[in-house]
């Protein structure tokens, strides 16, 4: 198969050098990368990719116009469904949404378009030339509060702003972004991207409101008197733990709050002023990408890391390169092996019994059940554990307020069309879904986004 044909591999920095530094770690297409992986895509008139994008890019149309070297264009094109391209072409799992509908995915046709790199290669490319959409929409009479400056808040932000709404954000860090900032780490998703794509908001006029928690600062029944809509995308913040024996001990860390502190408190600078443990030897619990997150991260913070998962290998949830990555990187797998107690001396973790396991029946989901082997346990030498087993929402708002309703598992109730239980109260993203992909918060937070702009210009605003 020739190379024109073949799927073209993006550039990465080499493991042994990643493994110390925090830079990117994949490289990016250049130009002319970018123009043969673009001349793959077959611009085929029923394009199935579309369909498997949340946002609903036009993913032949912006590919093509690569293809025809005007890369400003296919910025400009992506942006009209997509305000954090950037973002999506670095975390977003196309492999399981666009590119696995590709008519390409497969290796008799060297495999699908990478339309990810693509889209970051375009964002990349604006970024660098200082390429943006320059109009300027004119306000209009509503005011519109988004609590949250995650995907889905930034989302819609962004399609509010555009159609005219004076829009707020409220977000209750010190940096906007939401997980974007505290939860991915800067050698996947480099900061100062995620701020030159919230900075693109404000130039839409949008304002954003640091160190504001919604249920604390401000009720959200205060917000709702202010505004003329809120749109609520708090995302979910709240790890989950094993509740086993000795999680309370010193150097047992959720994921969650150890990634927040590497990635939006910097604690991997020296002199850091919220600096975090690292042990010598680490096993992160967990095999989801924020597994992946938190294992690499320790590495490059002097560890030696191992990954803890009660199934096998085929089970992992997390994406191949980031599994790939992690191998590569020194990270050691122990599969079919789950924690039944963390040891510790002196208050602090000094091991951890684990059980070997087997794989029985399909469970509900369809993945099979870890089942327990007689006789299979045994100590796993580590100074820290971090449990890395997902996430839910944050009960702040749930437990300030009962103006919107919840479901029992701490969601929060929405309709069809994102709107709660309680006029104007709009919810998206992971506040509604449980922890889920970027690109779904953003695809429901365009949905929602189009409920409030039509449940505004449908009723007369607020006096």
């Amino acid at each position: 198969m020739s190379e024109s044909m073949t799927r073209q591999k993006m550039r990465e920095q080499p493991p042994e050098i990643r493994k110390r530094n925090f830079k990117e770690v994949a490289l990016g297409f250049d130009g002319e990368t970018a123009k043969i992986e673009a001349a793959r895509c077959l611009n085929c008139k029923n394009a199935r990719c579309v369909s498997g994008c949340p946002v609903g890019m036009n993913i032949p149309a912006f590919i093509d116009l690569i293809k025809r070297g005007d890369t400003a264009a296919a910025f400009l094109e992506i942006q009209k469904n997509n305000g954090l391209p950037g973002i999506c072409g670095r975390v977003c799992p196309q492999e399981e949404q666009c590119e696995r509908l590709c008519v390409r995915n497969n290796p008799n046709a060297g495999g699908a378009v990478s339309i990810g790199a693509l889209e970051r290669y375009a964002a990349d490319f604006a970024a660098e030339n200082r390429i943006e959409d320059t109009a300027v929409t004119q306000k209009n009479k509503f005011r519109v509060a988004v609590v949250g400056s995650g995907p889905a808040g930034l989302t819609v932000a962004g399609e509010l702003a555009a159609n005219g709404c004076a829009v707020t954000v409220f977000e209750a860090f010190h940096k906007p972004g939401g997980v974007l900032a505290y939860g991915i780490p800067e050698f996947r998703l480099p900061k100062a991207l995620v701020q030159s794509e919230t900075d693109a908001l404000a130039r839409l006029g949008v304002s954003i409101r640091t160190n504001v928690i919604i249920g604390k600062t401000i009720s959200l029944e205060d917000l709702s008197a202010e505004y003329d809509a809120i749109f609520i995308g708090t995302g979910a913040g709240l790890p989950l733990f094993l509740s086993i024996p000795g999680e309370n001990l010193n150097g047992v860390y959720s994921a969650n709050e150890f990634l927040t502190r590497v990635n939006l408190m910097r604690a991997y600078e020296k002199d850091a002023a919220t600096p975090v443990f690292v042990g010598k030897k680490v096993a992160v619990v967990g095999a989801g990408n924020v597994a992946m997150d938190a294992a690499r991260t320790a590495l490059r913070m002097g560890a030696e890391v191992c990954i803890v998962y009660r199934r096998s290998r085929a089970e992992m949830p997390a994406r191949l390169d980031e599994i790939r990555h992690a191998e590569e990187e020194g990270v050691v797998f122990r599969f079919l092996t789950a924690p039944t107690e963390i040891l510790g001396e002196g208050g602090y973790v000094s091991g951890m019994k684990c059980m070997k396991m087997r794989l029985g029946e399909p469970d509900r989901k369809g993945r099979k059940r870890p089942i327990p082997i007689e006789g299979g346990e045994y100590v796993l030498e580590c100074d820290e554990v971090i449990v890395a087993l997902g996430t839910s929402p944050n009960p702040i708002i749930r437990l300030s307020t009962d103006i919107i309703k919840f479901n029992p598992n701490g969601t929060i109730a929405v309709d069809e069309n994102f709107r709660t239980s309680k006029a104007r109260i709009y919810a998206a993203g992971d506040a509604v879904t449980g922890a889920a992909t970027v690109i779904l918060a953003m695809g429901n937070g365009k949905a929602a986004a189009r409920a409030i702009i039509g449940d505004l210009e449908n009723a007369a605003p607020r006096v």
